[in-house]
Order: C-alpha cells, then sequence, then structure tokens
C-alpha cells in the first residue's frame, strides 16, 4: 500500500526535549526496563506499556502449585493488557485503511501493531525516549511494517504532524506526563473534523476531595502529574474536543492489579493502585472524543 503522507516542514521542529522535565522523562524511560514490561511483551510481541483490563481466566491459570504456573500468570496478565489495547481501539470509530492514526506517547509501539493489524492503516508514534522509538522501529522492520507503523522521539505538545490529517489519535496511559490543555489542544490541531480522540488513562477522583496518599506514590513511583477526571472533561471542552463515551474501567482493571500482585513481575508499586481504586481516590477511565 503507498504510504500517506502525514509530515510537513514541521518535521524539522523536532528537538531535544523542551524543558528540564521532559529531559528527566526521557531519561525516565530511556533507562526503563522493568521485567513486567519485557516478560509480558516476550509472550506474543507486543510490548506494551500499559495495564490491563477483564475478568481473570482462573480455567487458564490451573493450580498455582503445577508445574508453569508462573508462566501462565504472565501470559494471563499480557492476555489482559492487550484486552485493554482492544478496548480502546473499539473506540476509534471506523478507521479506513487509507487513514493516519496517531499514538501519542507510544512506547514500545505494541499498540501500534495491534492498530495497524485491526485497520491497515498508516500508524504514527510519539515519545520523548529514543530507546522506546527504536525498540518500537525494530519491531516494525521485524515484522515487515516497516513502512506502515513508525515511532519517532519527539514531543507530544508539538507533534511533527500536518493539520487535520489525523483521523484519530490516542494517549494511553501517558497524558499524565503534560499539561492536558496543551495536550488536548494539539490532538485538536492533528485531528480532522470529527476525528476521534481516545485516553486510557488514570485520574484522581474529585469526590475524593484531593489527590490521595496512594495517588501520590503513584506519582513519585513514575515521576508523574496525575490529573482529576474534571480536568480532564474541561480541558477536552476547551479545545473543541466533545466526548460521546466516558466509561469507567476501574472495576474492569482491579483483577489485573490483584493477579499481578501475587507474581515474580511485582514492582513495588501493585498495593497503591490495589487501595485507591477499592477507596474510589483513584478511577481508571476511557474517554472518547470527537473533534468539532
Amino acid at each position: 500500500m503507498t504510504t500517506p503522507e502525514l509530515t510537513t516542514p514541521r518535521e524539522s521542529l523536532v528537538s531535544a526535549p523542551a524543558t528540564p522535565y521532559q529531559g528527566d522523562i526521557a531519561r525516565y524511560w530511556n533507562h526503563e526496563a522493568r521485567p513486567v514490561n519485557l516478560r509480558l511483551g516476550d509472550v506474543d510481541g507486543l510490548y506494551h506499556h500499559h495495564y490491563g483490563i477483564g475478568d481473570v481466566d482462573r480455567t487458564a491459570l490451573g493450580d498455582p502449585g503445577a508445574p508453569g504456573y508462573e508462566q501462565r500468570l504472565i501470559d494471563e496478565l499480557h492476555r489482559l493488557e492487550s484486552a485493554q489495547a482492544e478496548v480502546l481501539l473499539d473506540h476509534l470509530g471506523p478507521v479506513q485503511q487509507d487513514d493516519i492514526v496517531v499514538d501519542a506517547g507510544c512506547g514500545r509501539g505494541g499498540s501500534m501493531v495491534m492498530a495497524h493489524r485491526r485497520f491497515g492503516c498508516q500508524v504514527e508514534g510519539v515519545t520523548l525516549s529514543a530507546k522506546q522509538a527504536d525498540f518500537a522501529n525494530g519491531r516494525a522492520r521485524e515484522l515487515d511494517y516497516e513502512g506502515s507503523v513508525r515511532a519517532r522521539v519527539c514531543n507530544m505538545l508539538d507533534m511533527p504532524f500536518e493539520t487535520g490529517r489525523a483521523a484519530a489519535s490516542w494517549n494511553n496511559e501517558s497524558s499524565m506526563y503534560v499539561d492536558l490543555h496543551d495536550l488536548f489542544a494539539e490532538h485538536a490541531r492533528i485531528l480532522a473534523p470529527g476525528g476521534r480522540y481516545v485516553t486510557i488513562t488514570g485520574c484522581w477522583n474529585p469526590v475524593y476531595g484531593q489527590p490521595s496518599k496512594w495517588v501520590s506514590q503513584i506519582n513519585a513511583h513514575f515521576e508523574c502529574n496525575i490529573h482529576s477526571r474534571r480536568e480532564y472533561l474541561r480541558a477536552m471542552a476547551d479545545n473543541r474536543l466533545v466526548p460521546q463515551a466516558v466509561v469507567d474501567l476501574t472495576e474492569a482493571t482491579l483483577p489485573y492489579w490483584e493477579l499481578r500482585a501475587t507474581s515474580s513481575l511485582v514492582t513495588g508499586i501493585e498495593e497503591a493502585f490495589i487501595n485507591s481504586y477499592r477507596d474510589g481516590s483513584f478511577q481508571y477511565l476511557l474517554i472518547a472524543a470527537d473533534r468539532v
């Protein structure tokens, strides 16, 4: 298929991180090599940087004392994280083969590969991490998707893409690293009128009052700044993104975390996620919005 042209001279604007904080985030992800991300991706070659949703298949897991149980647990965690990506793609709408979609904060590229396999379209990803971009592009070459799936190092607040060219775009657990007004202004710029934007994210619940101690622990662990649900909706409204669906995935993600907490891949942050979801101070949301 002919590769659509998404870039313009704006591509020349791609540069090093624009702020010291962005530099810190680039260094964080350039040095990140957690087994929980790599071992799960090794299951089928889809390397994600997000969490999972859905009920655990206890039949597939079998007895915890049986041989091979730990590998079956890893397989199940990976199945749940790929299920999360499928739900995000479900909400992108009717993407066509000649469309272009953008993954802002693409990580190692698992969701980009899934999007191309589903829609047959051109998928562009951006990340501050050169290590992640190299990994994602290497996987695209191995899969013979090099002409259709591409990651590049750049700032998601200033993407090198033509105004109004993208049919859809998304952030999958990456919006907590940026100012939401700046982020949604940039998505609104690159999206065609009627284009669809989707985010899946953890956000603190304004009904709780303030970010809880668990949310503060998550911020410190990932060097991020989790936003409230109210901030997402307000920033979208200010940037011509009109929500079409707001889906609370909190109950759906708890089984993933409860299972992960029993695995050999724990990172020490599992308790904060589980407790914050249970006490209502943290929510896991999908928001799908159309560019008007």
